[in-house]
Formats: structure tokens, sequence, C-alpha cells
């Protein structure tokens, strides 16, 4: 972000809170070595981490396992020139423990394609910044309404 350019910063709270109200979001990964973006939906567990459910010979759990992903998730709303977006940064890992995976099995995201063998993907948030845009003027006292 640029001062001035129109955007509030987001504390890592005010992130975390408006990620947990968003059905979908968008995970970033490599993809042969290029950036491949995938929509999912997804829920935050009880440390703010984002937890994904997908299948378990899906080509996304080989690729994120055990490497640096990022997250995207926003609300726009193009009527009222407003919105915001969240990222957030860190490294994504398979669910592996038992007991770990039998709680998400209550508590974590619903698969909305569910297959057979299921994995969940444990996103811990490392960075988290974000950013809201308020319909109205921006800093530079530009009306947005016109």
């Amino acid at each position: 972000m640029y001062p001035n350019d129109g955007f509030r910063e987001l504390d890592r709270q005010e992130c975390l809170r408006l990620l947990g109200q968003a059905p979908i979001g968008r995970i970033v990964h490599t993809r042969h070595a290029l950036p491949a973006v995938l929509p999912v939906n997804f829920c935050l567990d009880r440390d703010g981490a984002v937890l994904l459910r997908t299948c378990a010979a899906s080509e996304l759990a080989r690729a994120v396992d055990a490497t640096v992903v990022a997250f995207e998730a926003d609300a726009i709303d193009p009527d009222r020139h407003s919105g915001w977006s969240v990222v957030v940064t860190g490294r994504a890992d398979v669910v592996r423990d038992p007991a770990e995976r039998q709680r998400l099995s209550c508590d974590g995201p619903r698969s909305w394609v569910p297959s057979p063998e299921e994995v969940f993907v444990r996103i811990r948030p490392e960075l988290v910044t974000g950013r809201e845009l308020v319909g109205g003027r921006t800093l530079y006292g530009v009306d947005l309404g016109r």
C-alpha cells in the first residue's frame, strides 16, 4: 500500500475477523514453477490458521504440503465502491495427527465435493495483511460516487 492511496490498512485482528466471515478464498501456490490460484471454501481454526479440506489424492494436497503459500479472501461491493481484502502467508501442511484429524472432521470445513478419502490442509498465518476501501472519498479527495 502507498500512503494516501484511499485504502485503510487493517490490523491482524481485523483481518482475521473479516476472514472468518468469508465463505470462499483463493489459495496461491506454485505449480510447475509458476503461480497457481485456486478458489476454495475454508474456515479458520481456533488459532487463526486457515483450514482447507480436499481429496487426499488431489494435486492441491500434494502441491502445498510443507510449502509456503498465500491465501486471499475478500468482499467487494461494486455499487458502493467499498470492500476489503485479506492475505495470509504461511506454511501449509497436510494434517497427519489422527486426533487432530478427528477433531477437524467435526470442527473443520465441509468439502463441497466430498471424496472417499479427504485430508485437511492447515495454513499457519505467519504474515497477515489486509486493506479496506470505504465508499465515498479517497484520501486524495476524489469522489468515488461519480
